[in-house]
């Protein structure tokens, strides 16, 4: 009778956000891991080659296996990525930057993990979302992440107005990101959309040399725009 081969685990890795350092900002456990794997799931094949080398990977690239998972990855592509992991082989997950599976397809993986018994390891890492609210002087405790809001002018204002009204009504933090190239154009609807006293925290470039994270009214904010353009970005409304 041959002997059963126990299912190899599904890795999420988080990546840095940006071009920041490794050793500063991702733990050496994650990299002990990376080396003991010859298959990854990621978004985009040259971002994940980089992330290799700069994290030290000792596997040939050339010999690793890439299965790619985006936006515009069909349902029906991912139902045999994580078929190593039936040999015994680990599969890393990677995002773009941050953590995986957070504003990213790689919850699609995760799910598919789950309805075939493979188990799921979470690694430590950076998380803009979680770094920004930490550093926004909000409610840390009860928040809601909304993804992107719409790009049209009239529902990204109504969009804005019901958030402005829930952190209001309920204290609750409403996060929020946007494509860099449309961060100025996110910033002037929202001066225009909430009222003045409305606190709003801007945070870009986390992790990086050219960190900014403020917390200050709408009203403020229209007076001092800063420079957040083609950069990574969060923002926050609070009470």
């Amino acid at each position: 009778m041959a002997e059963q081969v126990s299912k190899g685990n599904l890795y999420l890795f988080p990546s840095p956000l940006g071009d920041a350092a490794v050793d500063d900002c991702l733990p050496p456990l994650n990299r002990h891991i990376l080396n003991t794997l010859d298959h990854f799931i990621v978004e985009e094949l040259r971002t994940a080659r980089r992330f290799l080398k700069k994290a030290g990977y000792k596997g040939k690239i050339d010999d690793t296996f890439f299965f790619v998972l985006n936006e515009h990855t069909a349902d029906e592509e991912i139902s045999n990525y994580l078929e190593p992991t039936q040999e015994g082989k680990g599969v890393g997950l990677m995002s773009e930057a941050g953590l995986p599976c957070i504003a990213d397809p790689g919850h699609k993986i995760v799910a598919l993990a789950h309805r075939k018994g493979i188990r799921v390891v979470p690694l430590t890492g950076p998380s803009s979302l979680m770094l920004a609210l930490m550093a926004s002087g909000f409610n840390g405790q009860q928040f809601t992440f909304h993804g992107y809001l719409p790009v049209k002018p009239h529902e990204r204002t109504k969009s804005l107005k019901k958030l402005e009204r829930e952190a209001r009504l309920t204290g609750y933090s409403q996060i929020f990101i946007e494509t860099p190239y449309r961060n100025l154009s996110m910033l002037e609807t929202i001066v225009t959309a909430c009222a003045p006293e409305t606190r709003l925290c801007i945070a870009t470039s986390l992790t990086l040399p050219d960190e900014f994270i403020t917390t200050m009214p709408v009203s403020h904010w229209k007076k001092k725009v800063p420079d957040i353009q083609k950069k990574p970005a969060v923002f926050i409304i609070g009470s």
